[in-house]
């Protein structure tokens, strides 16, 4: 029989190796050397950990996320297509720094050229493809402060696509991370930034990614490192775990590699003390809502966002969710049209409200519509 003094040892030692887990993962970032640093919920925005994270700071190449972020924003908006053909320039090919040494009057898709930036960190493809999108990078780069001014970002401003030093070129880790929230809604921005190694023309030029982070960090799987003298060591990245996506952002790190490894100390902080409580997932259907004088009697609901929200560990019982759905819509019924909402909670306060939409478009039946059903159910359904 166990003894009651051995008990209490037990109790104890457990306590306080599970206290050593959360202090180790505190400790790993009490030395950080960045000038500035952020770790942020990727689906709600909810700051974990920060260090200086509105300074404005030189951002080196992470610039360049920001170029692929409103390069795929046109593609997806039809103003251009990934096949198209690109020429680059003369200016275009004079960059200098990371390049795929563009010869003026060389061609690539703009799919390729994406691929360059986001794997190759390449100069020359930034201004290939804002001279393609906007005429110049002049008015590429005004476009890249309207959508920083749209999104809220106080401490940002750019005066260029790729990041090459340039005076009042600046950003703060907060604005960094808040620009890749947004873009990764875009799955092709993670497609391209997760990219190891890629062959381009044909084979004859290989690319490496610098985020070494994609080799180092399970669940690793994107964004943009950047360097230069001023900047110095700098990397915006997102991590995936067990449905928790976490997004870190570390500048102005003075040794080489050591903005991958604290933002493994980051990232192991908010794995080891968050998990994430998922109900739904974007865009699956939540429910059926009858649709009345309508060419189909029935719509699918789907959630127009995750409908989850991050926890502290040990606290994930407290979480729920309530569903509330129209039970009945007349057509017509607008793809994306509002049919409800998901509420969840935490002990009975609201942390996340997620719109139920319409996965489809139901047009009115119209007169012929209504006297076809009337036929069916006077003479068909009796026989």
């Amino acid at each position: 029989m166990i003894s009651g003094k051995r008990i209490f040892l037990i109790l104890a030692a457990v306590f306080i190796f599970s206290f050593a887990d959360v202090s180790w993962a505190q400790a790993e970032v009490s030395d950080l050397k960045a000038k500035s640093y952020i770790l942020i919920d990727a689906d709600s925005g909810k700051v974990l950990l920060s260090k200086n994270e509105h300074q404005p700071l030189p951002p080196a190449s992470m610039t360049k996320l920001m170029t692929l972020f409103l390069a795929l924003e046109d593609v997806q908006n039809g103003k251009v297509t990934l096949q198209d053909r690109v020429t680059a320039s003369d200016y275009a090919a004079s960059m200098g720094g990371s390049q795929i040494y563009l010869a003026a009057g060389e061609q690539m898709t703009f799919e390729e050229l994406l691929i360059a930036i986001a794997v190759g960190s390449a100069n020359d493809a930034c201004v290939a493809v804002a001279e393609f999108l906007d005429g110049s990078e002049e008015r590429f780069v005004e476009r890249m402060n309207q959508k920083a001014q749209t999104l809220g970002l106080h401490d940002t401003h750019f005066v260029n696509s790729n990041g090459l030093p340039a005076p009042d070129h600046r950003i703060s880790s907060y604005d960094m991370a808040v620009i890749a929230k947004e873009a990764i809604n875009d799955a092709k921005v993670l497609e391209y930034s997760a990219v190891k190694e890629y062959d381009l023309r044909n084979g004859a030029f290989k690319l490496y990614n610098n985020n070494k982070l994609l080799w180092r960090y399970e669940g690793a799987d994107g964004l943009k490192t950047g360097w230069t003298q001023e900047a110095q060591y700098c990397l915006v990245s997102t991590a995936k775990r067990d449905g928790l996506r976490l997004i870190a952002v570390v500048m102005g790190v003075p040794n080489v590699s050591g903005h991958i490894n604290e933002s493994m100390k980051l990232y192991n902080n908010g794995f080891s003390e968050y998990s994430y409580v998922k109900f739904l997932d974007k865009n699956n259907v939540s429910g059926l809502v009858k649709v009345g004088k309508g060419l189909a009697e029935i719509v699918e609901a789907v959630a127009s966002a995750n409908g989850g929200t991050i926890v502290l560990k040990g606290e994930e019982g407290k979480i729920t969710c309530d569903q509330h759905l129209l039970p009945y819509i007349e057509a017509p019924v607008l793809a994306g049209q509002k049919l409800g909402e998901m509420v969840i909670c935490k002990d009975g306060e609201i942390q996340k409200n997620v719109d139920l939409v319409a996965a489809q478009s139901v047009p009115s039946g119209g007169w012929a519509r209504g006297i076809l059903k009337m036929f069916a159910e006077t003479y068909l359904l009796k026989g």
